[in-house]
């Protein structure tokens, strides 16, 4: 099996998928800008071959790289780099060389425009907040809000994080962003719904059905954490409601996913909604068909004491995982069974701009026989996540709640 990786160098974690792979039989053929040398020796050892191009956003030079190992190893089985940023080039790629094992160009609208996302939901009979496509002008938006409601949110139809979103609170605030955001015609306004955000995070078979599932709980707004510097938390819970799996499942089934590993987004409603849903429920919020970004995929591993990289490398050679297991309610479900050693894997990053109670020290000699991670964060983490993260794997929701308030504890 000949499986091109795209960009395999970063994250920098994503050295493991490409070593899965080595370890089932696949040749893996990495495609990337970076020199060569810059490579890690792990993703050195892993790759079959590793192809350079100048620049990855020149479709050319990525169809020439896919063309020349087509011609030195044959039939290429795979494309597929497991980043939002590239996903779109891959369906290209994969279609241009008819790679039938991953979303073609021809769906990928559905997984890239929040509108078409909307769309799929609202078919499907997924509860999802409602939306307003700024192309549709300012009155329309105007009318929705007159049904929705104040604040709203507006994002960016296509787009990845919290970059380019507004809250906007009254009519005044609608009107300055009708008429001074660029390409306002490209964004779409939401209601605005308050909850924790928790992730459906899956590998699913090529007939869409889930070889191992978890969820992550996020904080209420990345908004707010982008744009006020605020410090971050999250964690990857010790098991996965039954309602947001029974969710997740019909969200990929909706959206005709399969082979792949999804982060699906949900909100946990902290009140009643109505038609919406009641305290608890889950809603709706966007897809994205590829790992949970920075370093989720091994805080998944440690909640779970699993290797979600040699899942996926399975399910890519043989549409199966020995090692994968469903983490159920259902206790006459075949797949499912208690886990073995389960934890909270809990995140809590600083920015260097604040003076904080507890010093690194402190933390390390507290909390150094949980700590499982603990680095300076790459410079294109920094407006999101911080500058220094510390990870911690903790037995119970109050272990998880001190460390949380120890990390972030400011003078």
């Amino acid at each position: 099996m000949n499986f091109i990786f795209i960009s395999p160098q970063f994250p920098h974690t994503y050295w493991q998928f490409c070593n899965r792979l080595k370890q089932n039989g696949v040749n893996v053929l990495g495609i990337a800008d970076a020199p060569y040398e810059s490579l890690s020796p792990e993703l050195k050892e892993s790759l079959t071959e590793y192809y350079r191009v100048e620049n990855m956003e020149d479709y050319n030079q990525m169809f020439r790289a896919v063309a020349f190992l087509s011609y030195k190893y044959g039939k290429i089985d795979w494309i597929e780099s497991n980043n939002e940023y590239w996903l779109e080039q891959d369906a290209r790629l994969r279609t241009d060389f008819n790679v039938t094992t991953g979303i073609q160009s021809d769906r990928i609208a559905f997984i890239k425009e929040k509108s078409e996302m909307k769309r799929i939901y609202l078919e499907n009979n997924i509860p999802t907040a409602r939306q307003v496509h700024c192309k549709l002008g300012l009155e329309a938006a105007r009318n929705f809000a007159s049904v929705a409601g104040y604040p709203l949110i507006g994002k960016p139809d296509v787009g990845v994080g919290a970059g380019g979103t507004y809250k906007l609170h009254n009519s005044d605030e609608l009107s300055y962003f009708f008429r001074n955001v660029p390409q306002v015609d490209h964004y779409v306004i939401e209601e605005f719904i308050t909850g924790d955000i928790c992730s459906y995070d899956a590998i699913v078979d090529a007939s869409g059905n889930p070889l191992f599932e978890s969820m992550t709980v996020w904080p209420p707004s990345i908004m707010d954490i982008v744009n006020k510097k605020l410090d971050l938390s999250y964690y990857v819970a010790k098991e996965i409601p039954e309602t947001l799996q029974q969710v997740g499942r019909k969200t990929v089934k909706a959206f005709g996913v399969f082979s792949r590993f999804v982060h699906l987004e949900f909100f946990r409603l902290d009140s009643n909604r109505g038609s919406l849903g009641k305290k608890g429920d889950f809603v709706a919020l966007e897809v994205n068909m590829r790992p949970a970004g920075g370093y989720t995929p091994d805080m998944i591993n440690y909640a779970h004491s699993t290797d979600v990289y040699k899942i996926w490398a399975d399910m890519v050679a043989y549409n199966k995982s020995k090692l994968a297991s469903i983490a159920s309610h259902d206790t006459h479900n075949a797949l499912s069974r208690a886990w073995a050693d389960e934890y909270y894997c809990v995140f809590a990053s600083r920015r260097d701009i604040y003076n904080y109670v507890h010093s690194h020290q402190e933390i390390l000699d507290r909390y150094g026989k949980s700590l499982v991670q603990c680095e300076r964060m790459p410079d294109i983490f920094h407006a999101a996540m911080g500058q220094q993260m510390y990870t911690v794997r903790l037995k119970t929701k109050e272990e998880k709640d001190e460390f949380i308030r120890f990390v972030h504890e400011k003078e």
